[in-house]
């Protein structure tokens, strides 16, 4: 009799529990700091779970019913539109989520109070480019803009990639059905790691490539040290690809101490960079720099490629457009390789590699952490709060875009909405490698289109949409050459 009592006192609590900690974070965040002396007040939203947040319903959206861009569509169902502001608790902060365009372009251009700060950090670098702020910041972004993004730069960037971009494709046609997603993160991973590290194709690469795969996971997950989780993993991942970078700084600087020559790349770019008073990186920032602009730019390229195939292969019409466009050129050229003169003329191919990248939402979404009380419209973002800008939903939004989610590359024929269109950042720290993302694609679309046809093994495939939007098959198609 007594235990039926106990049971039935821990049955008839668990609903009371469970209201008290749906309503703690609301104590705790919110409370009495609601509004400010000036009568801001918090945007509409709720803070969730102790710890977790929202971050139950977050996954429910991106995970199991795959319909992402519900998650801000049920925010402004339930509290309206307002300023495009809604408070929650997300990635391990109280936060609030920024989704209009003009909020968000107001945080992008406002970078004395919102600097950027992901919830993972580490995983890419506390001294990495998108980690550090004022004058290193100036410093390693000028860096990056001679070594990756100025025309010549560019120029023999594009030289170096379409030699093994040809061979690749031509492999591809030998084999009657593949991955594109598994062959494009290779293809991309080995000429980037070889244009800013030198790396060699082989067992290292493969290596990496996983530890990167680890790696890229965590950076958008919850913070978490707890063993088996995706960040943990992350973790791990980072630190031995920080074993393998440090062994080849070592052996650089041994070379140079012994008067030998080293590789003209970007790491080593990174050891002889100097300031005005002479100073050099010190190893750390090598390392971590290194790290993240292959990451950066291998990621984003590969993905945004993969989504080129498969929207491709969706759109046929876009496809012969684009194909029409790319064999005009190609005949008049007495080589197999473009340049980058070439690229700037293919209009249709431009439009074609930009709303790729709408498509994909490469970057869902961005973080801020906000250093002092700010007012938005009579909105108060409190200090210490992070803010996530929404970007995909600027992407998704019909307001934005006509027939958002139909790929149709002739809607870049006028440029998009102020503020709508926000696939690589903005302001101080939009992408540094925008550019050089976007002739590997264009780059990618040419020699596929002039030489190759392909097919979707599962053109129904459902998308998941973490760490990135992905068809959950890789993108398998059928691949050969034109006739």
């Amino acid at each position: 009799m007594e235990m039926m009592i106990w049971y039935s006192c821990i049955l008839g609590g668990l609903p009371i529990l469970g209201l008290v900690l749906w309503w703690w974070n609301e104590f705790w965040y919110v409370g009495l700091n609601s509004c400010d002396k000036n009568g801001a007040k918090l945007p509409p939203g709720h803070m969730g779970f102790p710890y977790l947040g929202e971050m139950l319903s977050f996954l429910y959206y991106f995970k199991l019913v795959r319909r992402p861009d519900d998650f801000i569509n049920s925010k402004r169902l339930k509290y309206g539109d307002g300023v495009g502001l809604y408070r929650s608790y997300l990635f391990g902060s109280p936060s609030l989520i920024a989704c209009s365009p003009a909020v968000i372009k107001f945080i992008l251009q406002t970078p004395e109070s919102f600097v950027l700060q992901w919830p993972n950090i580490d995983l890419l670098g506390s001294e990495s480019l998108v980690a550090v702020h004022g004058k290193s910041h100036t410093r390693l972004r000028n860096f990056v803009s001679d070594s990756i993004n100025r025309p010549d730069a560019l120029t023999r960037i594009a030289l170096h990639v379409q030699p093994r971009l040809l061979a690749t494709l031509h492999s591809w046609a030998q084999s009657p059905n593949f991955n594109a997603r598994i062959q494009i993160k290779r293809l991309t991973l080995e000429n980037i790691g070889k244009f800013f590290a030198s790396l060699e194709p082989g067992a290292l690469i493969d290596e990496m490539d996983k530890l990167f795969d680890g790696i890229i996971k965590g950076m958008r997950a919850q913070p978490s040290k707890f063993p088996g989780s995706a960040c943990y993993y992350a973790t791990q991942c980072r630190r031995k690809v920080e074993v393998i970078f440090m062994r080849e700084i070592e052996k650089r600087k041994t070379r140079i101490r012994n008067g030998e020559k080293v590789e003209n790349d970007v790491m080593n770019g990174l050891m002889q960079i100097r300031d005005e008073q002479g100073n050099g990186l010190s190893e750390k920032e090598v390392l971590h720099n290194i790290i993240n602009f292959i990451i950066a730019g291998y990621e984003s390229t590969a993905l945004a490629s993969t989504w080129a195939i498969y929207y491709l292969a969706k759109y046929p019409n876009v496809l012969k457009k684009l194909r029409e466009e790319n064999m005009a050129l190609f005949k008049n050229k007495k080589e197999d390789f473009i340049t980058t003169e070439d690229v700037s003329q293919l209009k249709y191919t431009n439009k074609v590699v930009e709303e790729t990248i709408r498509m994909a939402n490469i970057a869902q979404f961005m973080f801020r952490l906000v250093t002092k009380d700010v007012d938005y419209k009579g909105c108060r973002i409190p200090k210490g709060w992070k803010v996530i800008l929404w970007s995909r939903y600027l992407h998704t939004d019909p307001e934005n875009f006509d027939d958002p989610l139909c790929f149709n590359p002739d809607r870049w024929d006028k440029p998009a909405k102020p503020g709508t269109y926000q696939v690589f950042g903005g302001g101080v720290r939009i992408c540094a490698g925008n550019m050089l993302a976007r002739l590997q694609v264009a780059l990618l679309l040419h020699h596929l289109s002039v030489g190759y046809k392909w097919e979707l093994v599962n053109p129904d495939a459902d998308i998941t949409y973490l760490p990135h939007p992905i068809p959950v098959d890789g993108v398998e198609i059928t691949f050969s050459k034109l006739n």
